[in-house]
């Protein structure tokens, strides 16, 4: 993190909580406000509290799923310039597909690897 620079808030609703733990670690050692919660209803309540920057879905979460999550999000009033990531097992085109339909500006598949690169 660098002086004087704001990094951005992130909101994670993921129902694995060793993933869920992970992606917080990571996200929090680089100096980003994190907000991790374990479901999709649990993610808008989260939003609406406290507008992040960033917002990494599951796709498959108790209550409501990612894609679900992504098309109310895109409609709260505030959200706009909100970035949306899903992060999910469904990796089939179809799946990719329906995941930008519902607004979700990237689309990253599971497993991915927590080890980052270091800064060139």
């Amino acid at each position: 993190m660098f002086r004087g620079v704001v990094m951005p808030a992130v909101l994670i609703a993921e129902d694995d909580p060793d993933i869920r733990d992970l992606i917080a670690f990571r996200l929090q050692k680089d100096g980003h406000a994190v907000r991790a919660v374990g479901d999709g209803l649990q993610a808008l309540t989260a939003a609406r509290d406290q507008r992040p920057d960033l917002v990494i879905l599951d796709w498959m979460m108790p209550g409501m799923a990612g894609p679900e999550v992504c098309r109310h999000l895109r409609t709260m009033p505030g959200m706009d310039g909100v970035a949306v990531l899903l992060l999910t097992a469904k990796a089939g085109e179809a799946d990719v597909e329906e995941g930008f339909r519902a607004g979700a500006d990237d689309y990253m598949t599971k497993p991915f690897s927590p080890v980052s690169s270091p800064p060139a």
